[in-house]
Formats: structure tokens, C-alpha cells, sequence
């Protein structure tokens, strides 16, 4: 399942280079900024993530340039890793994760920015709507509160003599908050 995601996210980042590549001089290499909010240390991801571009016919140092920033696990660094991607005006931002892609939305409304996913992309004002997204945020989105009604049926099925449920999760976490 994480390798499917990382696929489509992979080509909704490609999606958003298609447009600046048809502008470019063939000879320059479109940039990808890679924010994330984890360490350099989350090598199953980044692996998908080459891995993806690479199926697509991309390879870093040959044909693109990624240029990677790591939080190290602090949120707080996100906001000046973001600014710096913009300074190096790279082609798109790939945002890991809800805090990356508000670090990149607040640092640029130009550039454009592919999330790897989002509980609620509305909700989190990423996006104005579904049908409609507006502005320069494209990506994945997790919700699917209509699933909710679903998973509890198939746990009653696996647990017949289940009469209680408790949800963990956090009240910042818009996704949390569906169902």
C-alpha cells in the first residue's frame, strides 16, 4: 500500500513538472524540492520516492535535481527549510506530510507544491475544495470518512463478541475528526 501511494504521488509530482518542462531549455534539469519534517535516516521512503521517479523515466543527477531538507523530527525548522527551497527556485516542492506542506504553502503561492497526503487537503486549508482545488497544492488525501462505518463492521466480523470501540488520535489531526 505504501508503495502505491508513493507511485501516485510520485506522478502527481511529475503531473506538476509536465507544464514547467514544456517553458524549459532541454538542457536544464527540472529541480524537486524534497521538505520533510522526518530525518534523512527514513531511507524506505526516499527509496520509493527515487524508485517512482525512476520507473518514470527520472534519475537523480542524470535528468533532475532533488534538493532535500530534512527537519530532523523539528517541526519548527520547516517554516526556513521551505523559504530556503524557494530561494533556490526549484521547480516543485514535494511536501512529506501536513506540517511540510503548511511550511511550503506560507513560503510560496507559485510554486507548485505536491503533498504526500493529507487527512482533510480542505479542511487544512491546502485546497478549497475537492472538486476544485485552486491554487498551486496538488496531491493525496486519506479521507475517507465513508470507510469509517465499514471498519467497524469487518472488526465486528473478525471480533464477534466486540461491544466497545475507542479511537486514539489527536484534535489537530483533521482526520481524525471525520466520522
Amino acid at each position: 500500500m505504501k508503495e502505491k501511494i508513493t507511485a501516485l504521488t510520485v506522478s502527481a509530482l511529475l503531473l506538476g513538472l509536465c507544464h514547467l518542462a514544456e517553458a524549459q531549455q532541454p538542457t536544464k534539469a527540472p529541480r524537486i524540492g524534497y521538505l520533510a519534517a522526518s530525518s534523512v535516516t527514513d531511507l524506505a521512503r526516499i527509496d520509493a520516492f527515487r524508485r517512482g521517479l525512476r520507473d518514470l523515466g527520472y534519475e537523480e543527477g542524470k535528468n533532475i535535481v532533488i534538493e532535500h531538507r530534512y527537519a530532523e523530527g523539528k517541526r519548527d525548522r520547516l517554516p526556513a527549510l521551505a523559504a530556503e527551497l524557494v530561494r533556490l527556485k526549484v521547480d516543485v516542492i514535494f511536501a512529506g506530510g501536513a506540517n511540510a506542506t503548511h511550511a511550503a504553502k506560507k513560503a510560496t503561492s507559485t510554486i507548485p507544491i505536491v503533498m504526500a497526503q493529507s487527512g482533510d487537503p480542505v479542511a487544512e486549508g491546502f485546497v478549497a475544495s475537492l472538486a476544485h482545488p485552486g491554487g498551486n497544492i496538488t496531491g493525496l488525501s486519506s479521507l475517507a470518512p465513508e470507510l469509517t462505518g465499514k471498519r467497524l463492521e469487518l472488526l465486528k466480523e473478525i471480533v464477534p463478541s466486540l461491544s466497545r470501540v475507542a479511537v486514539f488520535g489527536t484534535s489537530t489531526n483533521t482526520a481524525m475528526q471525520q466520522g
